[in-house]
């Protein structure tokens, strides 16, 4: 079984126990290690790889909250622990609208965990905490520098992320812990921020914790959100100079399959123009569920016309956890 690798924060950024509140170390015991170990014929091990490694937080004994795209299809899962522990654990659920992920332990830990927060009071300029597996020498001591949309091109919107700097380097399933040490979201990307006049700024996303709540007790009882799963495309697409432009498609997906392509440029969806990614992925999951007929307008070397998609189930591409 692989760790994490050898690293850590500058020293300069990392938390300091005296500038908290709450027990620093405590808190950030309830952080661990995630390795999973992914089928070679699973739908993401091409784009996501079939070794994976990263973080998670511990919100109830055993059971730990992550960032999905660690977990997806993972038929081996271990739990690193603060004291250098592995456990074996087992996913319980991934959710594809929100990110997260679970994974129940397959040992009691009797560890501390972290409590969920209310990441809607955190504001703006807010210090916290980004913390990785391993303590203070992997945590970041931040702020939160903006809360706003966020679109990935994989076909997921969040209405509100939140952004914090300086950057965590080992970004994946990061707990953001606010000031009274609460679990206030996941980390999820790094990104980049122009600056005027200078380089551009990394900052994190993170999943704010909010949108965990309403669905927690549909993940750990169904392993998924207990509604009809969204129209799914299998396109990734990007915004450039104002076009949405289509820059890859899932092998097998319903984009591939209606014969779409790399460089085509999306001007509508069910005949509404669409200007940026949030606006188009909206646009396409209003139609009504998966398996809806999703009409997108297209232009390809001089011609515009309509591509009619039948959207699919992401789920369905996806090796399904093994719920014990």
């Amino acid at each position: 079984m692989a760790s994490l690798p050898d690293w850590k924060v500058s020293a300069s950024v990392q938390p300091k126990p005296e500038n908290y509140r709450y027990d620093l170390e405590r808190a950030l015991s309830a952080v661990v290690g995630l390795h999973t170990i992914i089928p070679s014929d699973a739908f993401t091990a091409e784009t996501l790889g079939t070794e994976r490694a990263g973080n998670g937080v511990l919100i109830r004994d055993g059971l730990v909250l992550t960032i999905g795209y660690l977990i997806t299809e993972a038929q081996t899962v271990w739990i690193n622990l603060i004291d250098g522990r592995p456990v074996q654990g087992h996913v319980l659920a991934y959710d594809q609208g929100t990110g997260f992920g679970l994974v129940q332990a397959l040992a009691r830990l009797d560890m501390p965990h972290l409590d969920l927060g209310d990441s809607a009071s955190a504001e703006v300029g807010d210090p916290v905490v980004v913390a990785g597996h391993g303590g203070r020498q992997r945590s970041v001591a931040a702020r939160i520098v903006s809360k706003q949309e966020f679109a990935g091109y994989w076909e997921y919107v969040l209405d509100e992320a939140i952004f914090t700097t300086p950057a965590h380097p080992n970004w994946g399933g990061t707990a953001l812990i606010g000031s009274s040490g609460e679990l206030l979201g996941i980390g999820s990307l790094q990104v980049q921020q122009a600056r005027e006049g200078s380089q551009a700024e990394h900052l994190n996303m993170i999943v704010p914790i909010d949108l965990l709540k309403p669905i927690l007790d549909d993940l750990l009882t169904m392993g998924r959100v207990n509604r009809p799963p969204r129209p799914w495309l299998g396109l990734y697409a990007t915004e450039i100079e104002n076009r949405l432009v289509v820059a890859g498609l899932a092998g097998r997906g319903p984009a591939e399959r209606a014969d779409l392509r790399t460089g085509d440029i999306v001007l509508a969806v069910a005949g509404a123009q669409v200007n940026d990614l949030a606006g188009m992925f909206r646009r396409v999951w209003s139609l009504g569920h998966a398996g809806v007929d999703v009409p997108i307008t297209v232009y390809r070397d001089g011609r515009t016309f309509e591509v009619k998609v039948e959207s699919s189930d992401r789920g369905k591409f996806l090796k399904a956890p093994s719920l014990h």
